[in-house]
């Protein structure tokens, strides 16, 4: 079972790099491109919607959301594109994306810390 679960999550982590190719394939329609963001930023991002150290519900959020978003995000990006950045996924070395990631999640957090601020500050 330990072997199941390990194999899942690396081809989790495969589906994710391949979401994030395909948000630069011109191929990709915009609204694909928006919601593979969203999913890969919620996917590298250390802070979850529900915390972890809640019982059950905490990994609920990851078990449930992240396949679910990569799900959709499959079914909005043409499968020649999809096809494409899977190959380009299994080839590249994964650290070639934690920085682009890493910059990605800083920027979403940013702005909406950005736009709290703002909200909290307009009278």
């Amino acid at each position: 079972m330990w072997q199941r679960l390990k194999a899942w999550a690396g081809a989790l982590k495969r589906e994710v790099a391949a979401l994030y190719l395909a948000t630069r394939d011109p191929r990709t329609p915009a609204a694909a491109r928006w919601l593979a963001l969203a999913v890969i930023a919620y996917a590298l991002s250390p802070i979850d919607l529900i915390p972890d150290f809640i019982p059950v519900l905490g990994y609920l959020d990851d078990l449930l959301l992240l396949p679910l978003g990569i799900w959709l995000c499959l079914h909005l990006i043409p499968d020649a594109v999809m096809q494409d950045c899977r190959r380009q996924a299994a080839t590249r070395p994964p650290a070639a994306l934690g920085r682009r990631g890493a910059i990605l999640v800083i920027a979403l957090y940013g702005a909406l810390v950005a736009a709290g601020v703002g909200w909290w500050l307009t009278p």
